[in-house]
């Protein structure tokens, strides 16, 4: 065995565990479970559900198709199909599955550590904003790391083929799960042990159903992967030596950095260079535990797999796409403070102070609403110009960019209760304006939001942001006021909610309609 086994209490038993933390994520999202579906929920993994559900198709058929494998989907499906076609039962199915990768997170962290780093480590994972966010979105990523993180528990535990069907469901919930049994199967063969071959070759056992599905996918559409857009986006763009280098810092940063992380990233780095503590029971002196070193060396080589893969393929740089591998850093970082800190209880209880701080307060650098509740300020905004439409603009043609293409045209999202014509433009950029202006007659209302962050970087570089521009698709959005100017059009609807915006722009005769703001 690769670590020492704690006693297993009847009181953190997996059945006893579960519900408690269900129920306490529940009441913590509880004023997140009405929003309406956000960007890629709306775009593509709810419309993928639909398919599913109406018309019994693994493959899209009325949005996208990304080429990934049908478990989510047809997950949510179930659900949608049992329940009813609302957001709140969509959350609360995601928030089963989260709890169910926090009850991993806590039995993993107790068998490596103890229970106090447990206890604080589960805490710390469900309240970091990036994990919190995800916890109640519709995100195939979520349902990934649940499985994989389940997996590695299994794993540790030295439960092989349990294991491996934790894995295999990652692996059909979201391809790129495949990552983490590839990273346990290379070091298997770094090993130095005598079945390293076998123990390698049982561990390649997820790649198995990802291969089944990709050869169903190309059987059904004649492609291995998603269409040709998606396909080129993550794929065929990003091969380039500089991007990569590029995607590589600023995934780093998304591992150890980003919000609020770098507190406790600079917390176990000063922590190293503290003896580790010795605490008196009795007649004797114990040593805190640590991790093991092997375990840590697989938690590290599973995050360098991570990063590698996702600094190479994917042609948006999501945190999400990293979600499983936030846990194992929070467990090294706690695991460390309470070996080498006397009363580590008071650094911990900082870095969960921190976490929550995140959620509610936007950092100094850009990132994407769906890192922090930002993502609620967006729903919040369109909800409410969709029912400006709905109320004042329902016969007219909308020019607008995705994601309020979708959000205006299937009712089952939540925003509109019928759908409305629209002239889609890629986002509101001056070159995206010039098109529209050329468009002029195809459509009598415009509908703008902030597709970016609307907040600019601490320190500007003029050579950096060339290079966003370029590889990652950073843009500016024109104000409101701009494009109602260079549009020629009125506004009659504008509403802002911290670096968050949606403007209604009229083009023809203009609306007695005040402006909201």
């Amino acid at each position: 065995m690769i670590t020492s086994r704690t006693n297993e209490a009847p009181e953190f038993s997996f059945r006893r565990l579960y519900p408690l933390i269900f129920v306490i994520i529940f009441l913590l999202h509880a004023p997140l479970l009405r929003l309406p579906f956000f960007w890629d929920e709306a775009g593509f993994y709810v419309p993928a559900a639909y398919d599913l559900a109406h018309s019994h198709t693994l493959i899209a058929k009325t949005t996208l198709d990304t080429g990934h494998p049908p478990l989510s989907a047809a997950y949510l499906a179930l659900w949608f199909t049992t329940s009813g076609w609302k957001p709140a039962v969509a959350r609360v199915a995601m928030l089963l599955l989260a709890a169910f990768a926090l009850t991993n997170v806590f039995l993993l962290a107790r068998r490596l550590v103890g229970t106090g780093v447990a206890v604080v480590t589960t805490i710390a994972t469900a309240v970091y904003p990036i994990f919190f966010v995800q916890s109640s979105l519709t995100h195939a990523d979520l349902m990934a790391a649940a499985f994989t993180l389940w997996g590695i528990r299994l794993h540790i535990e030295d439960r092989t083929w349990p294991s491996q069907l934790a894995f295999c469901l990652a692996v059909l919930s979201k391809e790129t799960a495949v990552i983490t049994p590839l990273a346990l199967a290379l070091w298997a063969i770094l090993s130095r042990r005598d079945d390293k071959v076998r123990r390698a070759a049982i561990l390649l056992i997820p790649v198995l159903p990802l291969l089944a599905w990709l050869a169903y996918h190309h059987h059904a559409t004649g492609r291995f992967f998603g269409n040709a857009d998606f396909y080129q986006y993550n794929v065929t763009q990003t091969l380039s030596p500089l991007r990569f280098v590029l995607a590589l810092v600023q995934r780093v940063w998304h591992l150890f950095g980003t919000m609020n992380m770098l507190a406790l990233t600079a917390a176990t780095m000063v922590a190293m260079f503290f003896p580790p503590v010795t605490d008196s029971t009795g007649d004797s002196t114990v040593v805190r535990p640590r991790i093991a070193v092997p375990v840590q060396l697989q938690f590290a080589l599973i995050m360098l797999a991570h990063l590698l893969t996702f600094s190479l393929l994917g042609g948006a740089l999501l945190t999400r796409y990293l979600l499983p591998m936030y846990p194992l850093v929070i467990m090294l970082g706690m695991s460390t403070l309470h070996r080498r800190i006397s009363r580590w209880e008071w650094p911990a209880a900082l870095m969960v102070i921190v976490f929550v701080l995140g959620l509610f307060f936007d950092p100094p650098y850009r990132f994407a609403p769906e890192d922090n509740l930002t993502y609620k300020d967006f729903v919040d905004l369109h909800f409410k110009a969709a029912k400006f439409l709905e109320e004042h603009e329902q016969n007219s043609t909308i020019l607008t960019a995705w994601p309020a293409t979708d959000e205006l045209t299937r009712p089952y999202l939540g925003y509109v209760k019928q759908s409305f014509q629209f002239v889609q433009v890629h986002d509101f950029t001056v070159e995206e304006m010039i098109k529209a202006r050329q468009m002029r007659s195809s459509y009598q209302v415009a509908y703008l939001f902030s597709t970016k962050v609307d907040m600019p970087p601490m320190i500007h570089f003029e050579h950096w942001e060339k290079l966003n521009r370029r590889f990652f698709g950073s843009h500016v959005d024109v104000s409101p006021e701009l494009a109602a100017e260079f549009l020629h059009g009125k506004i009659v609807f504008l509403a802002r909610s911290k670096a968050e915006w949606v403007a209604i722009l009229e083009m023809d005769q203009p609306s007695s309609v005040a402006s909201s703001r």
